[in-house]
């Protein structure tokens, strides 16, 4: 006769938890680069119109960018195309993740 097996499914819950809580955190994590990329390439879009009509790049951009992406802007020109880069956010706050880039060209008007 097999002994009770009392608990054992919160022993496995209890092991579970950490794989769970990663794995969440990595989706979360490509979910912000996916966003962040996302909204650079809506600023580049927004400066490369700005450039063409000989506007403000900078301001272009931000207004088209979440606060929480604005500090970490980089906005260049050349050669009629406009850069854009933002600080990736990170689920962890002292991680760095690189920069989300886009580019984008807009002809004069």
């Amino acid at each position: 006769m097999r002994e009770p097996e009392h608990g054992q499914a919160a022993v496995e819950m209890a092991a579970l938890l950490p794989l769970v809580a990663a794995v969440l955190a990595i989706a979360w994590q490509l979910a912000l680069a996916g966003h962040a990329a996302w909204a650079a390439s809506a600023a580049a879009r927004a400066a490369a119109r700005a450039a063409a009509v000989g506007a403000d790049l900078g301001a272009a951009a931000r207004a088209h960018l979440p606060r929480r992406l604005e500090r970490g802007l980089r906005v260049r020109e050349r050669d009629g195309r406009v850069a854009v880069s933002v600080r990736r956010p990170s689920v962890v706050p002292s991680l760095a993740l690189g920069r989300a880039r886009a580019e984008a060209g807009f002809p004069a008007q």
